[in-house]
């Protein structure tokens, strides 16, 4: 029966619910001398029916007076430990031993004399559902151009729910050497069968590398943790899906600019002052600028996707710029060393006419680029 009011040693009850006991006098004082050891058990009942037993697990917090022994369907399930009092809440979690049925929970109440009693709280564990990739959730890096198919050594955006528990970029801590992490706090990708390079999760967002020598046509992807493994993701791979760096951050007065850096590092080539914060110049023909791209296949040397590039390369398939139409030289076409997966273009603007929308083009194997892009020539 519910006890009140109950002894003044006995905290107060967990959040709606009542203190139990055999009669409704616990004080210590009419207690004291009246009661040999004994138990009480106090019994709940619910049904499963229509419910897979399987997929049921139940937190039980409780304070006791004085020792507690648990049974689940006449098995018992849990003992509490010496730690357990009537002061502080303990809790435990029911997983297993549940039936279709009617289910039967017995709470064993072992008195050593004095008051006893029981304060117990019920509630279901409602499981994280498993993580979902949105339809048209899979891109290439939307920065270098949001291809919808995808190739071997690219970076790939994945946008859906329940991707990851947590929000975080790769940290140092999480390479193996030169070997980027395929698994951050939990969450995992897989393209074509093979574990993918993650780079950064978060609820709605993973981005991923995509792993080497996975085979062009259709391939699937997933995104796996803890509370499962999202539908298969249908993909297009080709062998190359080629883009430059050039962020919706670089949009001027309409104008996609391609990110383009002079050899200092920190100047970006634009018309001047036209992106707050961001120091800028037109670059001049016969200066070198540094443009970045993902997507664009092997380099000789070799070097798999997942790695941080060690040393300098070539790009197996060649590369060709054009500004305004005037072919521009490139002294590097490689991966960037230092980085994992983004290729580094050394570029010697050409003698064109001075604009703030020189057409940037470029073509990969004969093949040309699918962006529109910009760029700012001074003379």
């Amino acid at each position: 029966m519910v006890v009140s009011p109950a002894t003044p040693n006995w905290t107060a009850p967990i959040a709606n619910t009542s203190w139990i006991a055999p009669n409704p006098v616990q004080s210590i004082a009419a207690r004291s001398g009246c009661c040999s050891d004994t138990s009480d058990t106090y019994r709940t009942t619910f049904s499963l029916s229509g419910f897979d037993p399987a997929d049921v697990t139940l937190k039980v917090s409780f304070l006791v007076d004085n020792s507690l022994t648990v049974r689940l369907n006449g098995t018992q399930v849990y003992v509490a430990p010496s730690s357990a009092s009537f002061n502080i809440p303990s809790t435990f979690q029911l997983t297993s031993g549940f039936v279709a049925g009617t289910n039967t929970i017995d709470f064993v109440v072992a008195n050593a004399g004095g008051p006893t009693g029981l304060d117990v709280s019920i509630t279901q564990v409602v499981p994280a559902p498993p993580p979902v990739i949105s339809s048209k959730g899979v891109i290439s890096a939307s920065a270098f151009g949001a291809f919808s198919s995808i190739a071997p050594g690219s970076w790939v955006e994945i946008y859906g729910s329940n991707l990851a528990s947590t929000t975080r970029s790769w940290a140092a801590s999480d390479f193996n050497g030169v070997n980027a992490p395929t698994t951050l706090s939990g969450t995992t990708v897989t393209i074509g069968g093979a574990d993918a390079f993650i780079d950064y999760i978060s609820p709605t967002q993973v981005n991923a590398q995509v792993p080497s020598n996975i085979p062009p046509g259709q391939q699937q992807v997933t995104v796996m943790t803890g509370n499962g493994t999202s539908a298969n993701y249908p993909i297009t791979v080709a062998s190359t899906e080629p883009g430059l760096l050039a962020p919706s951050s670089f949009i001027v007065g309409g104008k996609q600019y391609l990110v383009a850096l002079l050899t200092d590092g920190v100047t970006y080539v634009l018309p001047p002052g036209s992106i707050a914060g961001v120091p800028s110049q037109r670059a001049q023909p016969g200066e070198t600028i540094v443009l970045y791209g993902v997507g664009f296949g092997t380099v000789t040397p070799s070097i798999p996707a997942g790695q941080i590039v060690q040393q300098s390369n070539a790009l197996a398939t060649p590369v060709q710029f054009s500004f305004g139409g005037v072919p521009a030289a490139a002294s590097y076409a490689g991966l960037a060393p230092g980085f994992v997966g983004l290729y580094q273009f050394n570029v010697t603007v050409p003698n064109v006419a001075a604009s703030d929308l020189v057409p940037v083009t470029f073509s990969l194997g004969g093949f040309s680029g699918a962006q529109t892009l910009y760029l700012a020539v001074g003379n």
